[in-house]
């Protein structure tokens, strides 16, 4: 399994998660207990559908508990100032002259509409390691683009 980066934000994050999750299985198995003491269980619709619940949240628990387990937690004032990592903002300007700002985060943390990718992403991974004034090329799903990055902060 490849490993996990996470901020310590998105850690406590998924932890947090986990927790919810597991007070929802204690109730969803008493849920399958009070509707399998309802007799026929081929026809009871409330044992099934908390059946099929808990399937879901148990798949669920797993794949945290699995990323929890290989996460690498980064320290954002490990990372150096200037360096584009997990857990810097960077402003970058492309081609056309449009600026953006996204903040670097592990793939669970990653939302782009609110400005976070994945350093897993192609323009996460492109912008890796690179400095403030580079420019990069950067192999996009539509093609290779250019980036200016203009500034790069820690998020912390």
């Amino acid at each position: 399994m490849p490993d996990t980066y996470l901020t310590r934000a998105g850690h406590e994050k998924l932890t947090l998660e986990l927790k919810a999750l597991m007070k929802q299985k204690t109730q969803l198995s008493l849920d399958i207990g009070e509707a399998r003491e309802k007799g026929d269980l081929k026809e009871n619709a409330e044992y099934h559908s908390a059946k099929e619940k808990m399937g879901e949240v148990m798949g669920r628990i797993g794949k945290i508990q699995d990323k929890l387990q290989s996460a690498k937690i980064i320290d954002e004032m490990d990372i150096p100032k200037d360096t584009v990592a997990i857990g810097t903002t960077v402003s970058i300007e492309d081609s056309d002259g449009e600026t953006v700002e996204y903040s670097l985060v592990g793939e669970d943390e990653s939302d782009p509409a609110e400005g976070r990718i994945s350093v897993q992403s192609p323009l996460g991974s492109g912008l890796l390691g690179r400095k403030s004034k580079e420019t990069v090329e950067v192999q996009l799903p539509a093609g290779p683009r250019s980036f200016k990055i203009l500034k790069v902060v820690r998020t912390a």
